[in-house]
């Protein structure tokens, strides 16, 4: 078999025929096989060299959706911010777009349930300390430098922030209904507050109820 040169456009290519095929028919629906026979002539080994699982799949898919719309880069184009500002406009677009983007939030909803799989858990949480340390403890430094962050540590405090939102808040991993989840929100802003990290103001406070008003939202006929 010749050796594929353009390993780049295959792998494009599954995760776009996924994407479609998850959106389309959803997750649980769809197959392997499915995927392979949507790629247009492409064998199921050269769909396993570069996956092992549907879950490598739709983790890979969350990634290069995460960085498409990259909350940390977006704060690099804006100037006169210190470092506090700058985490609070990484947690707005986060928010926001959890919720404005129906494609993101789509995927989001599929990799939620997934969360119980330990497998994908260990490498959401391997993700997770990846964005915190690359992304977040930076701007915390800034912070500290700038006196918007009065936080001790930045290392510990970007892995507190990850934790908080990326895994306690996600209701698969530790179930609660819609009061829970905004006791849980106000706690978690106490907690940071009094850590000299007060990066939840009211403003994000209202866009977390909105969320939280979608996300819990009666389903029709019911």
């Amino acid at each position: 078999m010749p050796r594929n040169k353009f390993p780049e456009e295959t792998i494009k290519k599954i995760l776009d025929v996924s994407q479609k095929l998850f959106l389309e028919k959803g997750y649980e629906k769809t197959t392997i096989l499915d995927i392979v026979n949507d790629l247009g002539g492409m064998t199921r080994g050269a769909f396993y060299h570069h996956f092992k699982s549907k879950e490598d799949v739709l983790g890979a898919l969350m990634e290069k959706m995460f960085q498409v719309a990259n909350p940390f880069e977006k704060v690099k184009q804006e100037t006169g911010l210190n470092g506090l500002e700058k985490i609070k406009m990484v947690m707005r677009y986060s928010v926001v777009e959890g919720f404005v983007d129906e494609e993101k939030a789509a995927m989001d909803t599929i990799a939620v349930p997934l969360l119980s799989n330990p497998r994908f858990l260990a490498e959401q949480v391997k993700n997770t300390q990846e964005v915190a340390y690359r992304f977040l403890q930076p701007l915390i430094e800034e912070g500290m430098a700038d006196d918007s962050i009065q936080a001790g540590n930045a290392k510990a405090m970007a892995e507190v922030v990850m934790l908080f939102f990326n895994i306690w808040m996600i209701p698969t991993i530790f179930p609660c209904d819609r009061e829970e989840a905004g006791s849980k929100i106000m706690m978690v802003k106490q907690m940071l507050d009094a850590l000299g990290l007060p990066m939840i103001d009211e403003a994000l406070l209202g866009e977390f109820d909105r969320a939280l008003t979608l996300e819990y939202a009666p389903v029709q006929g019911e």
